[in-house]
């Protein structure tokens, strides 16, 4: 019997946003007998605008969560039963910022074929109309919650870009993102710059970068809109 493959399948960043995936994506989606999503709910409803004739219930579905140790055995056994499998994430890009991760691990390890497809990265897309240096980059994911371990993690990352010449790149809840400003403008030296990337691919999409002297005169609210922040001192 022949192995089956792993599709890293990309979702929208915004659901209205169906553009922003390649027609390519709904071949994959068709070639797969069962899926390991983050949602199974937002899964379902993108399938379903992409391919209005889908029926959910022919496939198996699977909510991967942490991708715990029977997940990861179930998600392998499908597999070598031949049937091909698609991982999606409500990051857009499976594998990334996504505990997806674990599962492909587990397909390099047992040496199944994987197969990532294009889509939205709030990441890269940050990084690409940041401005700063796409040489060399780092993603921190979530920053300390209390806000002194948070304020010496912004120096300490600061310090590492000016260093390395590194932009630095971090995400906050959305109802804390007014509060991680606060301490990155009360923290950084005016001349870093920073930039805020907010609603990406979205119609109300907002992405700028400032020096923290210039953010600091005209500080935004963007309390509960998804963003991602990127850091780059010189």
């Amino acid at each position: 019997m022949a192995i089956g493959k792993v599709y890293l399948i990309p979702t929208v960043l915004f659901e209205e946003r169906l553009e922003t995936i390649p027609a390519y994506i709904l071949d994959a989606v068709k070639d797969c007998q069962g899926f390991f999503v983050e949602n199974e709910k937002t899964t379902r409803r993108f399938f379903k605008k992409i391919w209005k004739e889908m029926v959910i219930d022919d496939y198996q579905w699977f909510a991967i969560h942490k991708a715990e140790p029977a997940v990861k055995a179930q998600f392998i056994q499908l597999l070598k039963s031949g049937k091909n499998i698609g991982i999606v994430s409500e990051a857009g890009c499976p594998g990334v910022a996504d505990p997806g991760q674990h599962l492909i691990a587990a397909a390099q390890q047992a040496n199944i074929p994987i197969k990532p497809l294009v889509g939205p990265s709030s990441i890269l897309l940050a990084l690409m109309a940041s401005g700063m240096n796409g040489q060399c980059f780092q993603f921190h994911g979530y920053l300390p919650i209390d806000s002194l371990e948070r304020k010496n993690k912004i120096k300490e990352l600061e310090a590492d870009s000016q260093k390395r010449n590194c932009t630095q790149i971090f995400i906050e809840t959305p109802y804390r993102n007014n509060s991680l400003i606060k301490d990155i403008l009360t923290t950084c030296n005016e001349s870093t710059q920073f930039c805020m990337a907010v609603d990406i691919t979205a119609t109300t999409e907002s992405i700028l970068t400032k020096t923290i002297k210039v953010w600091k005169n005209q500080t935004p609210d963007i309390h509960k809109r998804l963003a991602i922040f990127l850091l780059h001192a010189e």
